[in-house]
């Protein structure tokens, strides 16, 4: 995975033939890897930020960074779904594989660059809550930092109700609450069975949780011997790894604090894991 740092003397020259010129890729190459999140800028003052635009002219004194990983730019991932458009915000359904989170290798994968690309019209977009790039479901993408940061404070509040839909194996009880903790921090789940297949011995669960640690429903899930379905990390090792975990966030609910009005979001059937 090859990194490439240019420490920019010349300004008249475009980020895209400097970075051509010290790599040895083509300018095509480069243009992807701009596009895709993979070249950044610093400079003493400003920080670390990415750069997509080939022909920037650059200061003296500012540093690129190209980061060319032809695996991570490689992946693609499904698209997003719209299911409600708040104007300050959005409500999407993040497909497996999709991301929440860029890193230096680039953010093509990730739910909020997707969303500024394809969302019209354009709009800026914020990571509000997480999901594993292994789940699927609801996430909320803000359109303003002022929305941002307000959306992000329910959460921090616990001020958002959270539930999620799980298969896992084994015939489930009909209500137990898992509080087991994680990371040697307090870490609370609700459980309830929704239905239970005697054929394929699955049951579909459904989770709210008090607290958000890290994996905190497959570890739960996991450790009172019912595995979600599709769990390489929790679960036990099977042949088929076409299956995917079987984790998906079904419902939001938050009285909106830009507005004042009580919203609630519930995810189609059409997305949820099959018991039987």
């Amino acid at each position: 995975m090859p990194e490439f740092h240019v420490d920019v003397t010349d300004s008249s020259t475009p980020a895209a033939e400097l970075l051509k010129q010290r790599s040895g890729l083509s300018k095509q190459q480069i243009k992807q890897a701009m596009k895709k999140g993979a070249v950044w800028v610093s400079e003493s003052d400003t920080g670390h930020k990415r750069l997509r635009r080939a022909n920037k002219i650059l200061n003296a004194g500012q540093q690129l960074h190209l980061y060319y990983d032809t695996g991570v730019l490689g992946l693609q991932v499904d698209a997003a779904v719209l299911i409600a458009d708040e104007g300050d915000y959005s409500v999407w359904y993040k497909p497996y594989g999709m991301l929440s989170q860029g890193s230096k290798w680039g953010d093509h994968c990730t739910i909020n660059r997707w969303v500024q690309q394809n969302h019209q019209p354009q709009r800026p977009a914020f990571i509000v809550n997480r999901l594993d790039r292994a789940a699927q479901g609801l996430m909320l993408i803000a359109h303003t930092k002022t929305a941002a940061a307000a959306l992000s404070g329910l959460f921090a509040k616990r001020s958002i109700n959270k539930q999620y839909t799980a298969l896992v194996l084994g015939l489930f009880p009909n209500q137990i609450k898992l509080d087991e903790p994680i990371d040697e921090k307090s870490a609370i789940s609700h459980a309830n069975l929704l239905t239970y297949c005697p054929v394929t011995k699955k049951s579909l669960v459904l989770v709210e949780i008090e607290t958000g640690r890290k994996h905190q429903i497959r570890k739960h899930l996991s450790g009172a011997g019912f595995p979600i379905i599709g769990d390489r990390l929790y679960g036990p090792e099977v042949d088929d790894t076409s299956i995917n975990l079987c984790l998906v966030s079904t419902y939001l609910a938050f009285n909106c604090p830009i507005t004042g009005v009580d919203k609630s979001y519930h995810l189609k059937d059409e997305y949820l894991p099959q018991v039987g």
